[in-house]
């Protein structure tokens, strides 16, 4: 439902001179007098995103601002400030308010984020926290999922899947990575890892109208997802392939600027999974021959 309404939008919304990227990236980007203002927005909802009498709060509160923070990443963008929204149950409200905000208060203390306002209100349903975080970027300096280009190197940060296992609650905003990408390389394409690798992978490659042919061996696979493996019932390859929520970054750039990478500290791991390639859709070469990829991962709203 998401993808198709998502489409939708794109065709009924006006386009504004001041807005250069709208509806289909991690965020979005508009004009300014001095480089161009990022803004993305994302919201958690008890029961769908975290489980309040299961999770921790301050663990929630905290999961509501670096899930934003993974978007700017994911655009080369540098975090300013946070707008929050919250939607509380009428019962212990102010509580569960004070134990949220205790989460919200230390990643904007980590990440040097200035809290400019939101709003709070009570309501007969589950909480649900709504984050909106400002940032910028340098003109046409800022990532995007339409630019990968045939022969790119496709690269992912840190390692994958088993998320759920507790990663999920307080991912690492991939911010530094980004920036130290900035200084040192053209970065074609960009996209954050929320829905699964192969998901989120395939859809940067549809944005470039372009495939990806993968060394499914060299996928950096976490040690959650081995754990995980061990009780779930798949393997551990599957949980990295489609397990959702690892807020990595997927990244293109050209083979030379990848190997120009090898021996750089780059300020968290980097790892080359593959090439873009012309033919559409997801390709692993096995034997000299091609077999086609199936992107899994959560899909919202099906």
């Amino acid at each position: 439902m998401e993808h198709s309404f998502l489409a939708y939008l794109r065709g009924r919304c006006r386009k504004l001179s001041q807005v250069t990227i709208g509806i289909g990236d991690d965020a979005a980007i508009l004009e300014s007098v001095s480089g161009q203002q990022v803004a993305c927005v994302d919201q958690i909802i008890d029961g769908v995103d975290f489980l309040s009498d299961q999770h921790s709060l301050a663990d929630v509160g905290y999961k509501s601002v670096a899930i934003n923070l993974s978007d700017m990443a994911a655009m080369g963008g540098k975090p300013l400030s946070i707008l929050v929204t919250l939607s509380l149950p009428k019962q212990n409200s102010t509580r569960i308010a004070g134990e949220v905000y205790e989460g919200i208060l230390e990643a904007a203390a980590e990440f040097h984020l200035s809290i400019a306002g939101g709003d709070i209100s009570t309501y007969d349903g589950p909480l649900a926290i709504s984050v909106t975080l400002l940032g910028c970027v340098e003109h046409g300096q800022a990532f995007l999922r339409s630019g990968a280009m045939q022969g790119d190197a496709i690269l992912v940060s840190g390692a994958v899947g088993g998320s759920i296992r507790g990663r999920h609650l307080r991912p690492v905003p991939r911010l530094e990575l980004a920036q130290r990408l900035q200084q040192s390389v053209v970065v074609t394409s960009a996209i954050d890892i929320s829905d699964g690798l192969s998901l989120d992978l395939d859809r940067l490659c549809a944005a470039s109208g372009l495939g990806a042919e993968l060394d499914t061996e060299k996928i950096p696979i976490h040690e959650d997802a081995r754990t995980l493996a061990k009780s779930s019932g798949r393997t551990p390859f599957q949980h990295a392939w489609s397990d959702g929520e690892d807020f990595e970054l997927l990244i293109t750039m050209s083979q030379k600027h990848a190997d120009s990478l090898a021996d750089q500290n780059m300020g968290a791991p980097l790892t080359q999974i593959g090439n873009i390639v012309g033919r559409t859709g997801l390709w692993q070469r096995q034997q000299g021959k091609l077999k086609r990829l199936s992107p899994q991962g959560y899909i919202h709203g099906s």
